[in-house]
């Protein structure tokens, strides 16, 4: 995996320097940079590059938020960032909608207090597109955000802000949560490791905690296989969920040789892009040289799981606009939501009587997906069906048919995981002719976190 700069970016000779976390972590132990010094280096660097990347939607400079008294955890200390989807008490959260009337928080979120536990500093919030259902970070009633790499192009989305501002230094690793690919889409647009944790893995959220089939996990977006890996052994020991089995602290590649099913096109049979297949065929050559066993395999679902997947998409929508007083406070305008959200909706409206086969169907993929596993140890694909698209070919203002049909075939392949509760890792394997990365996918059976971790690491290294 090549790691040039970005064209965009804030790394220098400062506290911060080229660091990762577990560097910065090894500073901070030797005392050779302080805290302190750590901290005010990263909000120079956020003041640096958001007037480019618009990438943040509140700051706490002043007030930077702090671990817990008394507890020092492994990421004491290190600059992050929060979603604006999740409340850090004192910041409104606006989830990314004009039609929210932002209010500050009156408490820190369920996610937000395990970050916090781990040591993490927050700094801010980062941009979301509306209540994360887009596919990249532009918001109707606001700038986007722009991929480091390229700000003509997206960063992807929903966590779209996090990865722009770590992919161009600001922090080292930023929060990020993935109801359909929120955490490894940016990932993959921006040059970064993404892990999806299986479901359950951390807390959940007060938002999905109601859902009938709960597809958001949480998580990080982070510049290095070791940063992901540091920051789920904290998370374990700040929050350790024992039905599944732990992760530990992965520290390197790991002996096991797998069985790997490689699958380069999508669910809904939509053809991937040359330079993506080419990028996923070269991983998995890497991963045969290196003694896995690679075999072509079909997809492991139903063919009617990219519709029914729409048709929940719709239920979030129309639960968050036909509900949205209740959720996000009494100044919520449903007339504001954005033509996506809107046309969802609708979507969701006129097929209302299907919903119960609907979840029936898509509950059934846990048990498809565990079945799978137990004849392979890895699903290799794209991330997504194209490489990174300019900014615009997404937005919520395209009209919503043309727009579905572009979502369609570009985020084709990760909401599999979210159904399923399975964990995934998006991992920089490519480069496009424009100099833009290219993520390549793994999954892995239910609580693999570590077998994916250990297979990051033998890729990086590869690179």
């Amino acid at each position: 995996m090549t790691d040039p700069t970005p064209k965009i970016h804030a790394f220098q000779d400062d506290a911060l320097g080229n660091d990762d976390a577990v560097a910065l972590k090894e500073r901070l132990k030797r005392g050779t940079v302080s805290k302190q010094d750590v901290t005010r280096a990263a909000i120079e660097r956020l003041r640096q590059l958001d007037p480019q990347l618009n990438a943040l939607v509140a700051e706490c400079f002043h007030e930077p938020r702090q671990s817990t008294p008394g507890r020092n955890g492994s990421l004491s200390g290190i600059p992050s960032l929060l979603k604006d989807n999740t409340d850090l008490k004192g910041i409104p959260s606006r989830h990314g909608s004009a039609a929210i009337q932002p209010h500050p928080a009156r408490h820190d979120g369920a996610y937000a207090k395990e970050f916090l536990a781990a040591g993490l500093t927050l700094l801010g919030k980062t941009a979301l597109p509306e209540f994360g259902f887009n596919a990249t970070t532009e918001p109707a009633h606001d700038e986007p955000t722009r991929n480091p790499w390229n700000p003509a192009f997206s960063t992807g989305g929903s966590s779209g802000g996090s990865a722009a501002m770590v992919a161009a230094g600001a922090v080292p690793m930023a929060h990020a949560n993935d109801g359909g690919g929120s955490i490894r889409i940016p990932a993959a647009c921006c040059g970064l490791v993404g892990l999806k944790p299986t479901r359950g893995r951390h807390a959940v959220s007060e938002t999905a905690r109601p859902l009938p089939i709960n597809v958001v996990s949480e998580g990080v977006v982070t510049r290095t296989v070791r940063d992901t890996a540091l920051f789920h052994a904290e998370m374990e020991r700040v929050h350790r969920n024992r039905k599944l089995p732990p992760i530990g602290h992965v520290q390197g590649p790991g002996q096991k040789r797998c069985r790997v099913g490689l699958m380069p096109d999508s669910i809904n049979g939509t053809p991937t892009d040359e330079a993506t297949r080419r990028a996923v065929e070269d991983t998995a050559h890497q991963l045969e040289l290196n003694g896995h066993r690679i075999e072509p395999v079909a997809p492991p679902v139903d063919p009617s799981f990219p519709e029914d997947f729409k048709h929940y998409w719709g239920m979030l929508s129309f639960l968050a606009t036909s509900g949205g007083r209740f959720a996000f406070g009494k100044g919520f305008d449903a007339d504001q939501v954005d033509g996506l959200s809107r046309g969802l909706y609708q979507r969701f409206r006129r097929n209302m009587h299907r919903l119960p086969a609907i979840i029936t169907r898509l509950k059934r993929t846990r048990s498809q997906y565990a079945r799978f596993f137990e004849d392979y140890d890895i699903l290799l694909s794209p991330v997504l069906g194209h490489t990174t698209p300019e900014l615009g070919w997404l937005h919520p203002d395209v009209p919503y048919d043309t727009l579905m049909e572009r979502l369609s075939a570009y985020v084709s392949f990760t909401p599999y995981c979210n159904t399923a509760g399975g964990p995934a890792l998006s991992m920089p394997m490519g480069w496009t002719e424009a100099g833009l990365p290219i993520g390549v996918h793994l999954a892995a059976g239910h609580g693999q976190e570590r077998l994916l971790l250990e297979l990051g690491y033998e890729l990086e290294m590869a690179g």
